[in-house]
């Protein structure tokens, strides 16, 4: 009887193969990979009073999130 896994560990342990779904528990925790996230700069809440304040507020949103590396710039 043949039995192919998806996941498994190659010989010697050097690489792991993960072919399945990985899941991670809520309080589990992963180390060791590298991160290049950076979370981007608050952006206060909005009190615009008009359409104009409003967009102001909206694109200093979304350049926000373009420095940060979250969103392409144009």
């Amino acid at each position: 009887m043949d039995y192919n896994t998806k996941n498994y560990t190659e010989q010697g342990g050097d690489k792991t193969v993960i072919a399945g779904t990985l899941e991670i528990k809520e309080g589990a925790t992963v180390t060791g990979l590298p991160s290049s996230f950076t979370p981007a700069e608050n952006q206060a809440p909005s009190v615009a009073e008009d359409i104009t304040s409003l967009v102001a507020d909206f694109n200093a949103l979304l350049l926000k999130l373009q420095t940060a590396g979250l969103m392409e710039a144009d």
